[in-house]
């Protein structure tokens, strides 16, 4: 694939409505697929989290975008935090303040393992051309059929008034739940503008935030959707 960047930056703009909250954590071990375990956790301490539309990022160790590979959990691999490791919650501003004080020493249980939180940072939502999410769930036949499923993006898109010039799936993966699997693919939004990009990464695409999926990161290059 050949892919060239416009030289061109246009000045990012900065979301007043949605703030990532990083919550440093301590924790021995973590579950590889950890999305299910980690919402009920939260849950038990935020009964709001889907009311508040609070996004939960998968938790992903430092280094993870240069050459890291994800651990096996098929192989009883677990992920092992250091100090770096965050924990982040993408959330409204207007609730931002409680939910940090609501969870901030806490310790959550995610059955066999325990994360304990500390006090979140707010890392402001900037516009960037570039987005990608880790995980998109998709409807049936989609994981055979790359084309449908990013027709069906397509669609959610226009049906938002978002042009998008360029996607690109990622790869496949698993989120376990207590009902089977949900097959994700990883997706790459680029050449947005910075309102477009902001609506995305405010909210979402596809649903089901509090899994994990359809939340937008800025992407630096094309290299990190493969990395995913």
């Amino acid at each position: 694939m050949f892919w060239e960047e416009e030289t061109e930056q246009e000045i990012p703009e900065e979301s007043n409505r949605v703030v990532d909250l990083s919550f440093p954590i301590r924790s021995r071990m973590l579950p590889v697929d950890h999305l299910h375990a980690l919402r009920q956790a939260l849950l038990a301490h935020l009964p709001e989290l889907e009311a508040w539309r609070v996004g939960v990022h998968e938790i992903h160790l430092a280094g993870s975008q240069n050459g890291w590979e994800r651990p096996d959990p098929a192989l009883g691999q677990h992920l092992i935090p250091s100090r770096r490791t965050r924990m982040q919650l993408r959330v409204p501003v207007e609730f931002a303040d409680e939910l940090a004080a609501r969870l901030s020493g806490h310790t959550l249980d995610l059955g066999d393992f325990e994360l304990t939180l500390g006090e979140p940072r707010r890392k402001p939502l900037f516009s960037h051309p570039t987005l990608y999410a880790r995980h998109m769930k998709m409807e049936a036949g989609e994981a055979e059929d790359e084309n449908r499923f990013l027709e069906r993006m397509a669609s959610e898109l226009r049906a938002r008034q978002i042009r998008v010039k360029k996607a690109l799936c990622g790869k496949t993966t698993e989120i376990a739940t207590p009902d089977g699997p949900w097959i994700t693919r990883s997706l790459m939004l680029a050449d947005l503008s910075p309102g477009h990009s902001l609506l995305l990464q405010e909210e979402g695409l596809g649903g089901n935030r509090q899994m994990g999926c359809g939340l937008f990161l800025p992407m630096k290059g094309i290299q990190t959707l493969a990395a995913e």
